[in-house]
């Protein structure tokens, strides 16, 4: 069976990863603040019923301060995940984990190549290859956050594993009512409640990522998180 030790190293390396690894509270309060001080720019935006990316969709005129806001968090997220990475130096699991979150992280540099356009213009058939690129992005946002959220889950003990697997299990829940009120974006027509769900999504995840900061954050400065070298268990 896997148990997790921990080791010591070397104590020159113990505030860059705090700080490393404060970068993912920062990142999940900045993202959070963006999304309710972007959205009141814009008074005909209504947060209930419309996503977040059209706040940065091509026409939308909080595009522009959108994208600059949110430069921040991509190099928030990456030095987090690089902490994490660290953290778990000598954890599969962990590093994993953090391997994943950087790409995730990453792909805030392709998001402003890859807006979406307004509703009415996706009605009108104007969408081009950049809806098409939104769209998986999108897709692999989300298949990556997942993904690191199931090998972190495996690298605490239990408290930790099972508060990831509810999480794990609500980002599906809410994912899957995003996804079925999705057609009426692109057809504008009414989509009540995507805004909430896509939101509530978010915020399970940002909430995650604090969890998981504070979670490393309480390993000693002079210690590392490492799996038991004799565990033959896949992950």
């Amino acid at each position: 069976m896997t148990t997790i030790s921990i080791s010591a190293v070397p104590s020159g390396k113990i505030t860059l990863k705090k700080v490393l690894l404060f970068c993912g509270v920062l990142s999940s309060a900045l993202y959070a603040a963006i999304n309710v001080f972007i959205p009141a720019r814009w008074p005909a935006y209504n947060i209930a019923s419309q996503t977040v990316s059209e706040l940065s969709a091509i026409g939308a005129p909080t595009r522009p301060l959108w994208n600059w806001l949110c430069a921040p968090y991509t190099f928030l997220m990456i030095a987090f995940a690089w902490g994490v990475w660290q953290t778990g130096a000598q954890n599969r699991r962990l590093r994993i984990a953090g391997s994943l979150m950087i790409a995730y992280g990453a792909l805030g540099f392709i998001w402003p190549f890859a807006p979406m356009h307004l509703r009415e213009t996706l009605a009108a058939g104007g969408a081009t290859f950049s809806d098409t690129l939104h769209l998986a992005l999108g897709a692999i946002t989300e298949v990556l956050y997942l993904f690191a959220l199931g090998f972190a889950a495996r690298a605490f003990g239990n408290v930790f594993r099972f508060y990831s697997i509810a999480t794990f299990a609500a980002l599906l829940f809410f994912g899957a009512l995003t996804f079925l009120e999705a057609p009426g974006v692109s057809a504008n027509q009414p989509t009540p409640l995507i805004g909430v769900w896509e939101r509530i999504n978010i915020g399970l995840f940002l909430i995650w990522v604090v969890v998981l900061a504070l979670n490393l954050w309480r390993i000693p400065d002079d210690q590392r998180l490492v799996e038991d070298p004799a565990a033959v268990l896949p992950v």
